[in-house]
């Protein structure tokens, strides 16, 4: 059985707990996630600044509460000179206040493109869970999330966009990726847990036909968690040396907590 295990994202477990959802008035909320699969570990830049150092595949920087604002995002190989390096992806995004983003990188790294999702954190119901789903697996087919030889719940999901949040009763379930409108099973997902309060995003990514393989990443958030400002720098987000140590922090309890929040299972279509 695979059991998600809860709160692990790295703001989470490092930077405290309160309400869900970006609160203060001015603030935005903001998380990174690196599902590019051939990418090597980034770091961040945001408005100039460094905030995020050796972000690896499949990590998250959990949420950040930042100054609401335009800013942009550049990615550059860990450990990268900004000023003789040129970044291999640049993203803008414009952050409204009260509203919590997902910043994900997605595709293979010779054609790196940027999605900013708007987040819909809103707590769940007595007895629900919330769903969403991010498609960033770059040789994958649209597909369809549906209950194991059952019905679909998410359909046509195509490569690089969102669904959710889907509210769901708490409980465990047989799931699997379907390719669209077929029962043809691109990943089984036996004993997916989920539990009342909790907020999940499943990103899919990797490769259908190669390394590495088609995985599902849990992140999660409860309805307690919130992220505390962290201190300001010149990009707006965070000092970069501050937060660096965080991340690390960060990345360690994620690693440890859930091996990597890996869902190892092998792509193998079957008809």
């Amino acid at each position: 059985m695979i059991k998600l295990i809860a709160a692990v994202i790295i703001g989470v477990a490092i930077f405290g707990t309160g309400l869900v959802g970006a609160s203060a008035a001015g603030e935005a909320r903001v998380r990174v996630i690196h599902a590019s699969p051939d990418a090597p570990a980034v770091d961040v830049y945001a408005n100039g600044a460094r905030v995020l150092s050796g972000v690896p595949f499949q990590a998250s920087s959990g949420y950040l509460t930042v100054p609401a604002g335009s800013y942009t995002l550049e990615v550059y190989a860990a450990g990268a000179d900004p000023s003789s390096s040129g970044a291999v992806l640049t993203v803008s995004a414009d952050l409204q206040a009260g509203t919590d983003y997902t910043v994900i990188a997605i595709d293979s790294l010779y054609q790196i493109k940027g999605r900013v999702f708007v987040d819909n954190n809103t707590a769940p119901a007595a007895g629900k869970a919330h769903v969403n789903v991010i498609h960033a697996g770059p040789d994958a087919p649209a597909v369809d999330i549906a209950l194991s030889g059952g019905p679909v719940l998410v359909g046509d999901l195509g490569f690089g966009s969102k669904a959710g949040p889907l509210p769901v009763d708490a409980g465990t379930y047989d799931l699997e990726v379907r390719v669209a409108g077929t029962n043809t099973v691109a990943l089984p997902l036996p004993g997916i847990e989920l539990e009342s309060g909790f907020i999940y995003t499943f990103v899919a990514t990797g490769y259908l036909g190669g390394e590495p393989a088609l995985t599902v990443v849990p992140y999660t958030e409860t309805s307690a968690a919130h992220v505390a400002p962290p201190s300001a720098g010149d990009g707006g987000l965070a000092d970069s040396g501050s937060n660096n140590a965080l991340y690390v922090l960060g990345a360690a309890v994620l690693l440890t907590s859930i091996g990597l929040a890996r869902v190892a299972h092998r792509a193998s279509l079957r008809s």
